[in-house]
């Protein structure tokens, strides 16, 4: 007969605290009714985590607002440096990229050490696109690598360090030539 009153008041117990935890957060909540959206709107502090972050404004290099803005206005200086085709834009060669100026520096690299971009592009993307690279020495399986691997591995008497670093520079200068 204990064990049956023991059970009667620990569920007594618990309905009783669940009843005033959740009162307790319907209070905390705010008001409701008329007044709600002024009170809402008084309160400065954002419950948001996104909110108290600081955007960044402005690129690190200085590029234009959107990559499609950059890849249209490179597509022809690129063009005319003869790192892209005439039929290819830098749209389409920098999709697989997370950057444009990532992008360039393949091209670039390709480029000056005379090596197939879909090649570079395939290993530093982990990406194989439709372009055919059957040929390609490509990195193991289809995993991501930087710039100096990739020349590395698809050109292993190239000096990889500067050449990464001349890669990289032009790159830069491309994107401060658009923005300019």
């Amino acid at each position: 007969m204990a064990k049956p009153l023991v059970v009667l008041t620990v569920l007594v117990f618990g309905v009783s605290i669940c009843l005033t935890v959740s009162t307790e957060r319907a209070e905390a909540q705010g008001p409701a009714g008329a007044g709600a959206s002024a009170a809402a709107q008084e309160s400065s502090h954002s419950f948001n985590p996104m909110h108290w972050m600081k955007k960044d404004t402005n690129n690190s290099t200085g590029v234009l607002a959107s990559r499609s803005d950059a890849e249209k206005k490179l597509t022809p200086q690129l063009q005319a440096q003869g790192l892209l085709a005439a039929n290819v834009t830098a749209t389409e060669a920098c999709a697989p990229f997370e950057s444009v100026e990532e992008c360039l520096g393949a091209l670039h690299a390709s480029h000056n050490l005379g090596l197939d971009f879909y090649c570079l592009r395939a290993d530093m993307t982990g990406v194989h696109t439709t372009a055919d690279v059957s040929h390609c020495k490509v990195a193991d399986g289809e995993k991501a690598q930087g710039l100096h691997k990739a020349i590395h591995q698809l050109k292993p008497d190239a000096n990889a360090k500067e050449a990464t670093k001349e890669a990289e520079q032009q790159a830069r200068d491309d994107l401060k030539a658009i923005s300019a």
